[in-house]
C-alpha cells in the first residue's frame, strides 16, 4: 500500500521507525521502492548532487518539478515528497500556496517540504489549509546557509535551543504533518520529538526522530566534495561504479568490447549482395 501522511502519523504512534531517502531520477527511485523505503524525497539537494553547484540556492522551480515527475513515475508504494525550492515560498503566502500546488499537480508529489521556522508558519497555514500536506525544517537550512555562516550544527546554546523547539511547536500548531531536523544536538532531537505529536525526522539529529533520511549518493559513497560527520556510508557504490567505467574504457580501447555474444549476424549471403 502507498504510504500516505496517515501512515506515518501511526508509525509515530506505535513508535515504528520509517525510512526515508532522497531521490531524483525514475531508476533509483524504483530501487529504493523495491527495497521497502517508506518515503522519497526529492531534496532540492539535487542542486549540488546532480547539477553540481555548490549550494541549493540556484535550484528552480523548473527543476523541481522535472526530477519530482520521474521519481513519482518510479515510486508505486513510497510517499514522494518535494522540496520546495529557494524563493518559491519566502516571498509570499501567495506564492508558497502556488508553487506548492505546481509540485503536486505537475511534479505528481504527495507533499512538499520548506525550510524555516516562524517566519513561514504562515506559509505552511496556507499550504495545509489548501489541502496539501507540508513538511517543516528546520536547524540548518541550506538555503540560508549565508546567514548561517556555512554548515554548523544548531541549537547548542540553551537561547538556540529554545528557539528550535518553540519553532517546532509553532509549526506543528500550523499545520505541518512532519518536521525534519537536521544538524540538531541528539538529546534535543529527541526532546522535540517527544514533545511534538506529529513525526520527526532526523538528518544528523540522532536517532531518537521518529524517521531518518540521507542523501542517497552520501550513503553509497558517490559524492565526495563534503561527507557530513552525520553520514554512514553503507556501499562503496561509487567506487565500484568507476571500476566498472574503467573497465569498459580498457575493453573498448583494447577492442575485446563488445564481443561476439554482444552482436546481431547477417547471412553471408544477404551480405555478398551489398558489394
Amino acid at each position: 500500500m502507498k504510504t500516505t501522511v496517515v501512515a506515518l502519523q501511526e508509525a509515530k504512534q506505535k513508535k515504528e521507525k520509517f525510512s526515508m531517502l532522497t531521490a531524483y531520477d525514475y531508476t533509483t527511485a524504483r530501487l529504493m521502492d523495491q527495497a521497502g523505503i517508506q518515503t522519497i524525497l526529492v531534496g532540492d539537494s539535487l542542486g549540488m548532487v546532480m547539477l553540481g553547484y555548490e549550494d541549493t540556492l540556484s535550484v528552480t522551480m523548473e527543476d523541481m518539478i522535472h526530477h519530482c515527475k520521474a521519481v513519482a513515475r518510479g515510486a508505486q508504494e513510497a510517499m514522494v515528497i518535494c522540496d520546495m525550492p529557494f524563493l518559491s515560498y519566502q516571498t509570499s503566502v501567495y506564492d508558497a500556496v502556488l508553487h506548492a500546488g505546481q509540485l503536486v499537480k505537475e511534479g505528481h508529489a504527495q507533499a512538499v517540504k520548506l525550510e524555516g521556522g516562524l517566519e513561514v508558519c504562515p506559509q505552511v497555514k496556507a499550504i495545509a489549509q489548501a489541502g496539501i500536506p507540508v513538511m517543516a525544517h528546520i536547524g540548518l537550512t541550506p538555503q540560508a546557509v549565508h546567514v548561517m555562516g556555512g554548515f554548523r550544527v544548531q541549537g547548542r546554546t540553551e537561547e538556540a535551543a529554545k528557539r528550535l523547539l518553540q519553532e517546532a511547536k509553532a509549526l506543528e500548531e500550523a499545520g505541518a504533518f512532519a518536521v525534519l531536523l537536521e544538524c540538531v544536538p541528539a538529546k534535543l532531537a529527541s526532546l522535540i520529538s517527544e514533545t511534538l505529536s506529529v513525526p520527526t525526522v532526523g538528518i544528523g539529529a540522532g536517532n531518537g526522530c521518529d524517521g531518518q533520511v540521507l542523501v542517497y549518493q552520501d550513503m553509497l559513497g558517490m559524492y565526495d566534495k563534503m561527507t557530513p560527520k552525520f553520514v554512514k556510508v553503507f556501499e562503496q557504490a561509487g567506487e565500484l561504479m568507476q571500476k566498472a567505467f574503467r573497465d569498459y574504457h580498457k575493453e573498448v580501447q583494447s577492442g575485446q568490447f563488445p564481443a561476439e555474444e554482444h552482436t546481431f549476424a547477417i547471412r553471408d549471403d544477404v551480405l555478398e549482395k551489398l558489394y
